[in-house]
């Protein structure tokens, strides 16, 4: 009954949810597992939002949005706000997985056992690069690319991850949304242009590590001024 009212709730809300909100829901979904593991049965929101690295007021926020308000002195059921947050991020089936380009980085993506535990099924890997093509990765064997629309539509794949240069990104993901992607995470360093109804999320390595770049440049300044960091 909780379960069928948590995916209830996530699909009544999850059209309202902005995506600032369901950018942050990963990570309260991550912390909570780390609760539910440690044997914590309920949390307050001051305590949820520490763990989470955000402020409390902003956390009761979004969780607002998904219809999870809390017990006043009490705080949330961990197990149900798990339910609520899941439903929302509609980790209740498992989701087909391509990923195109099986380099350095697309070969450590393909091997991460993450995952699967998260819900999410690799069915197929592919390149065009011939000392790659027919290489077992774990389970899978690298496909030639030619191959992908076959494999999108009989695994019913709608997510693509995206490893390959910046130069070939823009063909590959015109070729995802071609066979049927209409989610693509993004890893190579290069804007896409999508049509409608394909959402695109850029994982840009090198501009986290500009940002940590910038908290370093601080930490040092103040080291400098007796600032305390």
């Amino acid at each position: 009954m909780r379960a069928a009212l948590s995916e209830r709730s996530g699909r009544r809300r999850r059209s309202d949810v902005p995506e600032a909100t369901v950018a942050r829901l990963p990570v309260y979904l991550r912390a909570l597992h780390v609760l539910a593991d440690g044997g914590s049965s309920t949390v307050s929101s001051e305590a949820l939002a520490a763990a989470a690295g955000v402020g409390s007021a902003k956390l009761r926020k979004d969780l607002s949005y998904l219809g999870s308000y809390g017990t006043r002195g009490v705080g949330y059921d961990v197990a149900e706000l798990v339910l609520h947050v899941s439903a929302a991020l509609g980790l209740g089936r498992r989701w087909p997985v391509v990923l195109v380009g099986v380099g350095n980085l697309g070969h450590a993506l393909a091997g991460y056992g993450g995952f699967d535990e998260r819900g999410f099924c690799v069915v197929g890997l592919f390149d065009v690069d011939p000392a790659r093509v027919g290489e077992r990765v774990g389970e899978q064997v690298v496909r030639h690319l030619d191959e992908l629309d076959d494999v999108v539509h009989s695994a019913r794949a709608s997510i693509g991850v995206i490893t390959t240069p910046a130069s070939a990104a823009q063909d590959v993901c015109d070729r995802l949304v071609a066979a049927g992607i209409t989610s693509v995470l993004n890893f190579a360093p290069a804007l896409l242009q999508v049509p409608a109804g394909v959402d695109v999320r850029k994982v840009d390595l090198s501009n986290e590590l500009q940002i940590l770049s910038f908290h370093e440049h601080r930490k040092a300044a103040r080291a400098l001024t007796g600032v305390p960091a």
